[in-house]
């Protein structure tokens, strides 16, 4: 099987259900940012502990944010064609990012400053990969503005994935407060 297909030679790349877009329009930009943002979770979970709880989470989040893509990658009009935790963010997926969030941060004593990246390699690793998810997300925020995203629960998704990517490299991190920067 060939991966080519020659048809995106043009700067056009074709959507989930049909229909083809310009490479650099609003939809690819969303849904590539969501694939690089998976991509950077991957560094994550190859620095993690195989079998951690940071691990099995970041994997866990990896195939999620594969459903989010899949969404983005469909026009607003195929969007009744999308099944749910398949090829469509739930409500329930975010509220799992929600318990996540918490479990992490009921364990992290974070002063109310600004926190320099870099404490571990891994907490390093996970904050760039949340930069990632935050670029996603205000691409995202752009298809909404443009009225092109059919649901908002994506955007909302990858709000708390960048929140709990947060949480992750906040309990990853080592107690030194060297970490910490911003007004006493």
């Amino acid at each position: 099987m060939k991966i080519y297909t020659r048809k995106g030679d043009d700067g056009s790349t074709g959507l989930w259900y049909g229909g083809r877009v310009g490479k650099a329009s609003s939809r690819p930009e969303a849904y590539g940012s969501v694939d690089e943002a998976a991509s950077a979770l991957g560094v994550c979970r190859a620095a993690a502990e195989r079998g951690s709880e940071i691990y099995e989470d970041v994997l866990r989040l990896q195939s999620e944010l594969f459903v989010a893509g899949a969404e983005l990658a469909t026009a607003p009009e195929a969007a009744d064609r999308l099944e749910e935790g398949v090829s469509k963010v739930t409500q329930a997926m975010i509220d799992r990012l929600e318990r996540d969030i918490d479990r992490y941060m009921d364990r992290v004593d974070l002063p109310p400053k600004f926190v320099i990246p870099g404490g571990t390699e891994l907490s390093a690793r996970l904050d760039l990969a949340r930069t990632a998810v935050r670029r996603a997300e205000r691409r995202v925020s752009a298809l909404k503005e443009a009225g092109e995203l059919a649901d908002d629960t994506v955007l909302t998704y990858l709000n708390r994935v960048s929140d709990a990517v947060y949480a992750m490299a906040r309990f990853a991190d080592e107690d030194d407060p060297e970490l910490f920067q911003g007004r006493d």
